[in-house]
């Protein structure tokens, strides 16, 4: 029997990837300067890349004209060719099958192919909670062969251990991790060990800055590129200039000993981390491809000593806060625009409130259950600042349990569905008081207590938590809250 190749990942029964992918992003850089990629041009450049041994592309519906260029690559082939892996990143708003399938079919257009080879869905909130009615979409759309398999990308781990729950196949989650960017190590390598879903991870460069070239070198005043400025942030949330030094050193040192670069060293650590298939390397087409350099991941590996002098050096810095994908939806934001609360604010909302009539200070959600008129109740009402949630359960759509069995998953959809309507009044989870919490198992105690604490764990509202008989219809926790506007 062939040994596996190191270079080589099996993210799929019928998908192999190499485990240093060539990333796309900066294509949308390199455009915003220089105008439109000659897409031949750029076809030329990737087929190097492909030559080369690194044939997976990572790209998106955003990352300029990636898609187009990849798509003229593949038409060079007849049989076996390049992977290609593309995003969606619809704006919140009712994810229908038509959405879906048209969001699906625009990539299929743009790369000229029968099925994406994996299909990545970011989402941007998660209290609005269409995100899940796109993914079950998308499985719909895999088992017609339209897509081969599902991704998402910047999902935090309760959501994505909530979409598994509830029956997606998702294979990976694409997040930062990096020697800087520590967050994948934690629950969500656990959660991936556990589970099929496996890391892809972005920015193990930071964006160039874990290489030779910023060794001992001042710090910057001034950024000229998208990947810089994003990845600045990173270094100064992590306790800046001095401790990211001391990263490139303790790196440089290591690599002195294996004969290899910083950024080997950088990318090597990553890819021994568990749960991780493979990782993104960022390529400025039509510049260096520094595929030799690339080559080397597989030439060594990094022992106990090397892992001792990296931790060493980690203890210099500030963990990055937050889980996987935060940057993107709450301070600190740390991207290539930073704040993206002005995007965020643009956002539709899940709900909007109403005034109640017969009450003139007083408005109201209705989340359109069936329910809600059956038995005379709204999903929250607001009277003065005070807001009142009603009891809360994991139901998707007018009758359908999310996450059956699975009470910690279904915390998690149950505090979005709260957060949601909260939103409606311009309220946060901030102004959360009071909760209540009613189970029906007494072993899920940890699991929802946990789910609950990673939204209200530094807020700390007003608890009770009961075990009850039994909760009408098949859930194993129901929630509901109060809340003060500040």
């Amino acid at each position: 029997m062939t040994p596996p190749r190191p270079d080589r990942y099996r993210l799929a029964p019928d998908l192999e990837i190499a485990r240093a992918l060539t990333g796309l992003w900066q294509v949308a850089d390199i455009e915003r300067k220089s105008g439109a990629i000659d897409p031949e041009t750029g076809a030329d450049w990737l087929q190097a890349y492909a030559e080369a041994g690194f044939d997976t592309f990572d790209m998106a519906d955003h990352y300029g004209t990636s898609e187009i260029i990849t798509g003229h690559l593949l038409r060079r082939y007849d049989g076996a060719r390049p992977v290609a892996f593309t995003k969606w990143c619809p704006p919140p708003g009712p994810m229908t099958a038509d959405v879906v399938r048209a969001g699906v079919q625009d990539r299929l257009d743009r790369l000229g192919v029968d099925k994406v080879d994996l299909l990545q869905f970011h989402w941007w909130s998660f209290a609005h909670p269409a995100w899940l009615d796109a993914l079950h979409q998308l499985a719909a759309l895999r088992d017609e062969g339209l897509i081969g398999e599902i991704g998402v990308t910047n999902f935090d781990t309760a959501h994505l251990a909530l979409a598994l729950a509830d029956g997606v196949p998702v294979r990976s989650n694409q997040v930062s991790f990096s020697l800087l960017d520590r967050r994948a190590a934690g629950a969500l390598g656990t959660l991936c060990e556990k589970t099929q879903s496996r890391i892809l991870a972005y920015g193990t460069l930071c964006g160039g800055f874990l290489s030779e070239r910023w060794l001992d070198q001042p710090e910057p005043q001034e950024i000229g590129d998208w990947s810089k400025m994003k990845y600045k942030r990173f270094i100064d949330t992590a306790g800046g200039w001095e401790p990211y030094q001391g990263i490139l050193r303790a790196a440089h040192r290591i690599g002195e000993k294996h004969g290899v670069s910083i950024s080997n060293v950088a990318t090597r650590w990553v890819l021994e981390q568990r749960g991780v298939a493979g990782v993104i390397i960022g390529a400025r087409l039509g510049e260096a491809m520094h595929a030799e350099d690339n080559a080397r991941l597989f030439s060594f590996a990094l022992d106990a000593a090397d892992h001792g002098a990296l931790d060493e050096a980690f203890a210099g810095t500030s963990p990055i806060p937050g889980d996987c994908g935060d940057e993107y939806r709450k301070p600190p934001f740390l991207t290539a625009s930073g704040d993206l609360s002005h995007h965020l604010d643009t956002m539709p909302l899940a709900h909007d409130a109403e005034p109640v009539p017969h009450r003139k200070e007083a408005q109201r959600v209705l989340s359109g259950s069936e329910w809600e008129d059956v038995a005379g109740y709204c999903r929250a009402q607001k009277i003065g600042d005070r807001i009142l949630v009603s009891g809360t359960t994991a139901t998707a759509g007018t009758d359908r349990v999310v996450a059956r069995g699975d009470a910690g998953g279904q915390t998690t959809f149950i505090i979005d569905k709260i957060l949601a309507a909260l939103a409606a009044f311009g309220a946060e989870a901030e102004d959360v008081v009071r909760t209540r919490i009613y189970l029906t198992h007494e072993e899920d105690v940890m699991a929802v207590s946990k789910a609950h604490g990673r939204v209200f764990g530094a807020i700390k509202p007003a608890n009770t938590l009961v075990v009850v008989a039994k909760l009408i219809g098949d859930y194993r926790v129901e929630i509901e809250a109060e809340a003060v506007l500040r």
